[in-house]
């Protein structure tokens, strides 16, 4: 039997498409909807949620999947849906106008509006009937017909509110005289008091991971030797990696916890935190040299890489959805007891069954039988209690999780969304670059590669610019959505990391041609920062026109500051003050309130040590075995201000960025045979040496 459709069949999003065959007259967003709206004097029914986001799809069953409902949205609403990952212009502005009415915000966000696009009624999930302290959706949408129709001025009158309230929070506007280390201190200690020390992360439930933070406090403890700073950062990573919000048999991290134990996660999975996680291991390991920092880092490219990941064109895919259905939570994730014992030899079931604290009650409200899997005691605490050795209990808890992860596979999987979002790519990318050089992983590097080549073959527009969107689940033709500002400063860092891994010119200068591009088309002149979109286009429709100035990391690094470091990093190696310029101009624009933000302005505290200390750059010449050791030796360390390349003689002598052609040419080790390094600090270097130890003092001193 075929189903009718309405008119987001013709969507490229895979959770617009979802929806088609609702019986809700839905429209993408866009001027023809905005059209309808004001030539019908309707006001404008507004769905925002995500592919993978689990409440949407409760919404769409309960709600927009029912007939009679439907009627009455057709009947008195223009419907609008958008997905959040393909239009996160639109999303972050009615996100901030439903906080602004409601105090709330996140997916599924509802708003009604005006035809002119004003949200002058929001929330998020509402139920079909009254339930859960929330009035039922169809009370709410005729009580907003009602008001539409009787109150209109006083409609109008709050739109107008709102409206301006989005453009006064989304600004930030706190320009200080002075910048300074003080900030980031600010900053550490406002993160340091919210550590949560029995658990790890920071405050309560629910529980995000934070990587800008976790990172500046890293870079903090390594930097000053801040033991408080290091606490923090280390004990966080070892409780998320241990915890059921990390896939302890796929590899790779859920979104969040909902518990302060980091043990009962919201199943999604998600490209950016993975991303962003992983340079937290790695980083860490720079510092630490702990193995099982590596061993995370490592099974979270491994969850990737097979889940994630374009293998033969370059790309990774956005997300994988928490379920298979409506009717289970986190199934596919978790176990019961039986199902456990079902799969696993008698010896196997005994490690596992503690290792993995699998017990007859588990964690789960849906299912309380249902396990989530989570390491409760070390391997020699369970090998001790079971009264085998470690190496027996190692092999033994070896085959289990293989054994478990085989069973589920046979599962349904949940849904994977292949669309290639540049901005998420762009993370991933610098993320594979940094773990390739420190865990020496040469083919990680390599599709690294392959998709930073993509998104500037298939992302990079002469005239229209970047897009946002290199392609969609499916395939086919890709519709054009300009990219943003993080678009373009996460890929200007993408094309710096891949200069730092290759020496290719290409890279630098593809860095370079972004740079400038973006400086023109989001840097505001008169008031310093950046804008996060373009207020250039046919289509500022609703509250586009409001100008954002992002500061705050949600849960992906801020636009303005990953600007500025960005620029910073481009400014290190050309010396262009133009650069440098804009950069301290847009953190100086935001001085005045960032400390406010804490540990959700992390990237901040970075790009700040990144204007503030000098560069450090360590250069690695050779192609040897010896090289190799100097490149590792230089590595040593997480610092946000280091950056370590590796070129070949032959790339001395051809296009170097500018502040390094002043000073590699000079070098009399080149005429010799021997690999060597330089330590390079700000527009000074030390004298070249082969020897790695010694490579080590010097970045010491």
């Amino acid at each position: 039997m075929t189903h009718p459709t309405n008119s987001l069949a013709e969507a490229s999003s895979s959770y617009l498409r979802s929806a088609m065959h609702q019986p809700v007259e839905w429209h993408e967003w866009g001027s023809e909807a905005f059209a309808r709206a004001a030539g019908e004097d309707r006001p404008i029914l507004l769905d925002i949620g995500a592919v993978w986001c689990h409440w949407c799809h409760v919404m769409d069953r309960e709600s927009y999947e029912d007939p009679h409902l439907a009627e009455v949205i057709n009947q008195n609403f223009i419907a609008v849906k958008v997905d959040r990952d393909e239009r996160p212009d639109v999303d972050t502005r009615y996100q901030a106008a439903v906080a602004a009415i409601s105090g709330q915000n996140g997916w599924p966000l509802t708003a009604v509006l005006t035809p002119q696009g004003q949200p002058f009624f929001g929330g998020t999930y509402f139920p079909r009937e009254d339930r859960y302290g929330r009035p039922g959706f169809e009370r709410v949408l005729r009580s907003m017909v009602e008001a539409w129709k009787t109150r209109r001025e006083e409609v109008l009158e709050s739109a107008d509110s709102v409206v301006a309230a989005i453009e006064y929070n989304e600004n930030f506007a706190g320009r200080a005289g002075h910048l300074s280390m003080e900030i980031v201190d600010q900053m550490v200690t406002s993160a340091l008091e919210k550590f949560d020390r029995h658990n790890g992360g920071f405050g309560a439930q629910p529980k995000f991971g934070h990587p800008s933070a976790i990172d500046l406090l890293l870079d903090v403890a390594g930097r000053t030797g801040n033991d408080a700073a290091r606490e923090a950062a280390t004990v966080t990573l070892e409780k998320m990696a241990r915890g059921g919000v990390y896939d302890q048999l796929g590899g790779g991290f859920h979104r969040y916890s909902v518990d302060e134990r980091w043990v009962v996660p919201h199943f999604e999975k998600m490209l950016y935190d993975n991303a962003e996680l992983l340079k937290n291991y790695v980083h860490a390991f720079q510092s630490y040299v702990d193995p099982e920092l590596a061993r995370v880092a490592r099974d979270i490219i491994r969850w990737m890489d097979a889940s994630l990941t374009d293998r033969e064109r370059g790309g990774f895919y956005a997300s994988q959805d928490a379920d298979i259905d409506l009717d289970d939570d986190g199934d596919y994730f978790t176990w019961t007891k039986a199902e456990a014992a079902a799969v696993l030899t008698p010896e196997e079931m005994e490690i596992a069954a503690v290792y993995y604290d699998i017990g007859d009650l588990g964690d789960m409200h849906h299912n309380p039988a249902k396990n989530v899997l989570h390491v409760k005691q070390s391997l020699e605490a369970v090998a001790g209690r079971t009264g085998k050795s470690r190496e027996e209990a190692g092999r033994l808890l070896a085959a289990a999780h293989a054994h478990l992860l085989a069973a589920r596979g046979e599962r349904p999987t949940p849904f994977i969304d292949t669309t290639v979002y540049t901005n998420w790519n762009a993370l991933a990318v610098s993320s594979y670059l940094q773990a390739a050089q420190v865990l020496r992983l040469p083919e990680v590097k390599a599709f690294a590669l392959l998709t930073l080549d993509r998104l500037l073959r298939e992302g990079v527009h002469a005239e229209r610019g970047l897009a946002h969107v290199i392609a969609y689940t499916g395939g086919g033709d890709t519709k054009w959505v300009a990219g943003g500002l993080d678009d373009y400063a996460f890929l200007i860092h993408a094309c710096l990391d891949g200069w730092l891994a290759t020496g290719a010119a290409t890279y630098y200068q593809a860095a370079l041609g972004l740079a400038e591009r973006m400086v023109t088309e989001f840097y505001d002149t008169a008031g310093g920062g950046f804008f996060d979109a373009t207020a250039k286009g046919p289509e500022l429709l609703g509250v586009l026109a409001a100008r954002r100035k992002p500061l705050q990391d949600s849960p992906t690094p801020a636009g303005n500051p990953a600007a500025a470091s960005a620029l910073l990093r481009l400014e290190a190696l050309n010396g262009r003050a133009d650069l440098r310029e804009k950069a301290e101009d847009t953190l100086e624009a935001f001085a005045g309130v960032v400390s406010h933000f804490g540990l959700y302005a992390g990237t901040y505290g970075l790009a700040l040590e990144r204007l503030l200390l000098p560069p450090v750059q360590v250069v690695v010449i050779g192609d040897d075995a010896a090289a190799d050791e100097l490149e590792a030796a230089g590595t040593v360390g997480y610092a946000v201000n280091k950056s370590v390349i590796r070129l070949q003689r032959a790339q001395v002598g051809e296009e170097l960025p500018p502040v390094l052609t002043e000073t590699l040419p000079l070098l009399p080790d080149l005429k010799g045979e021997r690999s060597f390094a330089v330590v390079c600090r700000g527009t000074s270097c030390l004298p070249p040496t082969s020897d790695p130890d010694q490579l080590l003092k010097l970045l010491q001193n």
